[in-house]
């Protein structure tokens, strides 16, 4: 029995000392507060003492690294509840030392686009003093706990704060990079009533939301897009298909445009919920794929009949707008895939081995196109010279059939060389 007891202390002992900010306490070792509250995202948690008399507002904050080389702060945004405009106290381990360094950061425009490093600056708010301490531990490691202390002064009768607080993976040299993307990361801000302790947040997108709109866009853009202009390139030169390959290229390009319109919207919802991140290039290439899938769906309307003046240049656009979508939306999946930080998943796989078959498939089928105008080209040389040798012996009729037949195949041809 005591060699139980023994074994069950000496586990109890050896457990990890739990995180401070799953333990809401107003008491830490430098000072004891009114008012404690969970933070809804990261495991986070923030005490403060509000003094009406002075608008003056006595603070800590607790959160928790996830790299020993990363990053974690906190801030007050004076406008809205967003990353950009904020006021921070980021706190990591000194690069040259390995101490724990808290500096000041103003987080502007140019740090949501990822214009430039992001530098220390003296804040242009009235910050009367700030530290951090870890808590269980002497250095920085992944987990380990972290107390940011701060005293500011606030606006007179200001009660309602935009609180921001995040943590990153990296610093480079004195620089903190961009924390992850996932949706409790991007959501890791409040408002909060200093004197009730009620705060408001804007509910986060849940998880799938993301990974949907990563599976729609990239089945839209780059499946059914690229599938539909095949369907247009090869299946019309197969004898006996008729006006089928139209309406299997019409049909499959419509329900990719369909998607890719579902996908985009999703993407619009992502990026008003994620304000502080931004991703131009995804962004751009998105709008242009969607832009140009509009006019590849409104070319329908003002198609020419086969036979006007102008459906040779109406042809020419169609091609040219077609096969740009079709680069454009192929590119933009791989973008995404890098975005969503899964550029070496297996999805990214199952889509390469899906692009490498269709690649494949084209390559095959432009062969044997090239194959038949080759045969055919060669059908009407043979063609000429009978015409000739038939014209010259006189054969009226004979020649009016080679006639024919040499329209026939020149006509084949054409239609091959501008389809």
């Amino acid at each position: 029995m005591h060699i139980l007891l023994l074994i069950l202390l000496l586990s109890l002992h050896l457990l990890p000392p739990p995180s401070a900010a799953t333990r809401c306490s107003t008491n830490t070792a430098q000072k004891t507060y009114e008012k404690c509250t969970f933070l809804p995202t990261q495991d986070a948690s923030i005490a403060w003492t509000f003094h009406p008399h002075n608008a003056t507002l006595d603070a800590v904050f607790t959160g928790s690294f996830i790299s020993p080389s990363g990053w974690v702060a906190i801030g007050i945004n004076p406008d809205s509840p967003s990353m950009t405009g904020t006021r921070a106290l980021i706190a990591f381990a000194d690069p040259t030392t390995a101490a724990l360094l808290l500096l000041p950061f103003i987080l502007d425009p140019s740090v949501k686009l990822q214009r430039s490093p992001l530098l220390s600056q003296p804040l242009d708010l009235p910050l009367l003093s700030s530290s951090a301490s870890l808590l269980h531990s002497t250095s920085v490691r992944a987990s380990s706990s972290v107390r940011i202390h701060a005293s500011l002064r606030l606006s007179p009768n200001r009660t309602r704060l935009h609180l921001v607080w995040n943590r990153g993976l990296y610093v480079q040299g004195y620089s903190p990079t961009i924390h992850p993307t996932s949706a409790a990361d991007l959501s890791s801000r409040i408002t909060v009533d200093l004197l009730s302790s009620a705060y408001s947040t804007a509910a986060p997108l849940p998880e799938w939301f993301r990974s949907a709109h990563g599976a729609i866009n990239a089945a839209a853009w780059g499946v059914c897009v690229p599938a539909g202009a095949m369907a247009a390139r090869y299946l019309r030169q197969w004898p006996g298909v008729g006006p089928a390959w139209f309406y299997l290229h019409a049909t499959v390009q419509m329900v990719g445009l369909a998607a890719g319109a579902v996908g985009f919207a999703m993407g619009v919802a992502m990026g008003r919920a994620s304000e502080d991140v931004e991703y131009g290039t995804h962004r751009g290439l998105g709008v242009a794929a969607v832009a140009a899938g509009g006019l590849q769906a409104a070319a329908l309307l003002f198609r020419p009949g086969t036979t006007h003046r102008f459906r040779k240049y109406w042809k020419s656009y169609h091609h040219m707008v077609g096969y740009g979508l079709v680069a454009v939306g192929v590119v933009n999946v791989f973008q995404g895939r890098n975005v969503m930080g899964i550029g070496g998943s297996y999805a990214k796989l199952a889509y390469c081995l899906t692009l490498a078959t269709m690649a494949g498939a084209c390559v095959a089928l432009e062969a044997n196109a090239w194959v038949e105008f080759c045969r055919k080209a060669e059908e009407d040389k043979l063609v000429r010279e009978d015409f000739s040798r038939g014209s010259a012996a006189g054969g009226g009729q004979l020649a009016g059939g080679f006639v024919l037949r040499g329209i026939s195949v020149v006509y084949e041809r054409n239609d091959f060389l501008l389809n």
